[in-house]
């Protein structure tokens, strides 16, 4: 019988952020387990890529499993709260949640386990320029809502990705072209607050290269890092899985929704 009761807060957040789309408020009240799992990562860095893993060795399978359904993630503000809270409590199955803020905006709680991936910062603007410009007219008006009702954004409209990748580069640089509006939530905050604790044992760092490098042994070493056992013979079939040309062939299985934020759906964003 797992442990479903809630987890001992050690440290709570020691900064606040709040972006256009993600807030550490809303971290307020979510009940944390004992055995939670949190991937996170800045945007584009792999995180599905991890949550998929992450989840095939939890339910020991392959099988493809909606991503964003069974994976929670609280400091998204374009899901309604108290539906993040429902999912995540309704949840039987040892709990793999999302977050895209740094550690020292997080709760750290007894048994909670962090995966942070990390990537090259070039190769995550890109993708994120791809992201950014991809966003159906949908997302696109919610993200306006958000800010419209929010006091810190109000006054001025969300900003447009600059179609041109070149100059969505620089102002990357700058901090000044991720539509997130809190220097808290730039890559290069989030990347400073988790390798400072790199060396704590509820800690993993994973990179991203090193995933494409080589992919079983990252799997087996988050595996181990989670203190999961896997059948020798079904490691194949997992490690297989989780390829890019398998996600991408599962892309309607993995991200049924995607569709409703992305022109192209799943297809674009994996």
């Amino acid at each position: 019988m797992r442990n479903f009761k809630p987890a001992e807060l050690l440290r709570p957040p020691i900064r606040f952020v709040r972006s256009r789309l993600f807030d550490s408020a809303r971290w307020d009240g979510f009940e944390v387990r004992p055995d939670d799992i949190i991937v996170a990562t800045y945007p584009k860095c792999g995180t599905t890529w991890t949550q998929r893993i992450v989840g095939m060795l939890i339910f020991g399978s392959a099988a493809p499993f909606p991503v964003q359904d069974l994976s929670p993630w609280p400091d998204f503000r374009m899901k309604p709260l108290e539906l993040t809270h429902q999912i995540a409590a309704g949840q039987t199955h040892r709990r793999f949640l999302k977050t895209h803020l740094p550690y020292d905006a997080l709760p750290v709680y007894a048994g909670t386990k962090f995966i942070h991936v990390a990537r090259d910062g070039r190769d995550s603007a890109m993708s994120f320029h791809n992201h950014q410009t991809g966003l159906t007219n949908g997302a696109l008006a919610t993200i306006e809502a958000i800010c419209a009702n929010d006091p810190k954004f109000n006054d001025r409209p969300p900003p447009v990705a600059d179609p041109d990748a070149a100059a969505f580069f620089r102002d990357w640089l700058n901090g000044d072209s991720d539509d997130l509006g809190d220097p808290g939530a730039s890559f290069f905050a989030l990347e400073n607050s988790y390798w400072s604790v790199r060396h704590e044992p509820h800690i993993l760092l994973v990179h991203y290269n090193d995933m494409k490098a080589d992919l079983e042994g990252e799997m087996r070493r988050i595996a181990e890092f989670l203190e999961i056992e896997i059948d020798e013979p079904l490691w194949p079939e997992l490690v297989r899985a989780a390829t890019f040309s398998e996600m991408k062939a599962k892309a309607a299985e993995l991200m049924p929704n995607a569709g409703m934020a992305w022109n192209g759906g799943g297809d674009r964003f994996l």
